[in-house]
């Protein structure tokens, strides 16, 4: 079956034109065959699937010879990974726990590289206001953020983009009621001329950057089929190179997985005695409780044909035996036991028992740390709870749920414990004045009242049941007014003032009872005395 990576010759023949996206092979009859070879596509995961012709002009072909080759295929064969040089020991803790250590020349050679292709849009409709507009005239933007734009406002192919820049500019029309106060004093000194739009642009998310590799274009003009309401739609691709790095996830052919916890210089990796330094440290505990012995038979054998300089076909369960191994590494004067001498980079002192060193092949995986990294500052909130929204997409906060309050509680830091559940939560008022108090550097004001707990009181509510809040200890400072928030007045709270100042008339009232039966009891005692005498 044929799975659309490669391209092989319908018909023998010769090679008469080679370039980057055309083969043409003349046949006997001389007849000629155009190849058209797909450039920059991208997959379903996101990875670029890119041909490149593996024949040159005067070469002579037959039927079903590959002449070009894809992302992941090499000379028509299936080619995933890499062959490395690995080798078994621990390292000063480094790779604790299948943590990866790997050399600086895998970066440095693209190695492990891998170009990723993600797909903008942007859609054009006609609202009730009025069209939506394709232009590089966008109302509040520098000349400066608009220099890679052509005059409809869609970018250059080829251009480096970051973070927040605009693909695609566009405006749409704002209605009157939008119009805030200084809009509209500069409408009314300007005239027409403070355009009564809004900048709806394509930007780049947060997090990403690459270079725009492709443009299209869509118009119900050109007989596009677009959804109804849809006039037309821009498409940006943007490619982005991304070297291995830490937080990365590799993996080999046995289920041997790990993440990249350090990136060594060339200089400071274990070396042989040739002067060869490894591209990989594994960790040999990684090896002995998983039972997958089969990662130490393919580095044994990788080394034997590494040096013998032969390819070698293993199949499951009809691979070669440990004593064929043992005698491939003896035909190339290498040690029956696959174990090498290695050399400390840092000190050239040798280590103080020998590692099993070989040829292994390595996979990277689609698990990299660019796509999960995320940190967040003040961002959305969710309206119903008004608790920070979840997810990287989102700009969302970073989950603390029921297992991270229990691990708080079992440390016992109250403090953070209370600070995660209300003002860096859903606590609407007290982050409020929490943010405020920074800003003017005053001590942070104790928690009020988190969102979740009104909206259990409403839920309940809800039933029918008739939940009131009768005595809280909670308060605000008096001396200082509360910030006015974009959240519902609060009924709940509202009750709770009401009750505290009915605590304090009546704590002030058995205050002023206590002092008068003191005052009685004295007089008792004085009248008593006198009666005595």
């Amino acid at each position: 079956m044929d799975s659309g990576q490669i391209i092989v010759a319908k018909e023998g023949g010769e090679v008469t034109k080679v370039t980057s996206e055309i083969i043409k092979i003349k046949n006997k009859e001389g007849k000629e065959h155009e190849y058209r070879l797909e450039k920059f596509a991208r997959s379903n995961q996101g990875t670029s699937f890119n041909q490149r012709p593996i024949v040159h002009v005067g070469d002579k072909v037959k039927v079903g010879d590959v002449i070009a080759d894809s992302s992941a295929t090499d000379d028509g064969e299936l080619a995933l990974g890499q062959n490395l040089l690995v080798a078994f020991m621990s390292w000063g803790g480094s790779n604790f726990e299948d943590a990866i250590i790997i050399s600086n020349r895998l970066v440095k050679d693209h190695a492990l590289s891998s170009i990723h292709i993600e797909q903008y849009s942007i859609e054009v409709r006609d609202t009730k206001l009025g069209p939506e507009l394709l232009t590089r005239d966008i109302p509040n933007v520098s000349e400066e953020a608009l220099a890679n734009l052509d005059e409809s406002g869609i970018i250059r192919i080829g251009a480096e983009v970051k973070a927040g820049d605009i693909l695609v500019g566009k405006i749409l029309p704002k209605g009157e009621t939008e119009l805030s106060s200084e809009e509209k004093l500069l409408r009314a000194i300007f005239g027409e001329k403070a355009k009564d739009v809004r900048d709806s642009s394509l930007r780049l998310p947060h997090g990403e950057q690459g270079k725009v590799v492709d443009v299209r274009f869509f118009s119900k003009e050109n007989g596009d089929e677009l959804p109804s309401g849809v006039y037309q739609m821009v498409e940006v691709s943007v490619a982005q190179l991304r070297k291995i790095s830490i937080g990365d996830k590799l993996a080999g052919r046995h289920g041997n997985k790990g993440v990249i916890s350090t990136i060594l210089s060339e200089e400071d990796m274990p070396f042989l005695p040739d002067g060869r330094p490894v591209d990989i440290i594994l960790n040999p505990l990684g090896v002995i409780s998983r039972m997958n012995i089969g990662q130490i038979l393919e580095t044994h054998l990788g080394l034997a044909a590494s040096a013998g300089g032969y390819k070698i076909a293993s199949p499951a369960f009809e691979g070669l035996t440990i004593e064929e191994i043992h005698r491939r590494l003896e035909e190339n004067n290498l040690p029956a036991d696959g174990k090498i001498q290695l050399f400390d980079g840092r000190t050239g002192e040798p280590f103080a028992r020998k590692s099993t060193v070989g040829i292994m092949y390595i996979l990277k995986l689609h698990h990299l740390v660019d796509d999960k990294m995320h940190t967040r500052s003040v961002g959305p909130y969710s309206m119903i709870t008004q608790q920070p929204l979840g997810g990287k997409a989102q700009f969302g906060g970073q989950r603390f749920g029921e297992m991270e309050v229990w691990a708080l509680e079992a440390y016992g830091a109250a403090h953070m414990l209370q600070e995660m559940l209300t003002i860096k939560s859903d606590d609407v008022v007290g982050r409020s004045k929490t943010y405020e108090s920074i800003i003017k550097g005053e001590p942070i004001q104790k928690p009020l009242i988190p969102e979740a707990f009104n909206v259990m009181v409403k839920e309940l509510q809800s039933l029918g049941l008739n939940v009131e809040l009768l005595a809280a200890k909670i308060s605000a400072p008096e001396e200082e007014e509360v910030v006015e928030t974009s959240a519902a007045p609060h009924p709940v709270e509202d009750q709770i003032e009401e009750d505290i100042q009915l605590d304090e008339v009546e704590e002030d009232l058995d205050k002023t009872l206590t002092e008068i039966a003191a005052q009685q009891a004295e007089e008792d005692i004085v009248s008593e005395e006198v009666v005595e005498e």
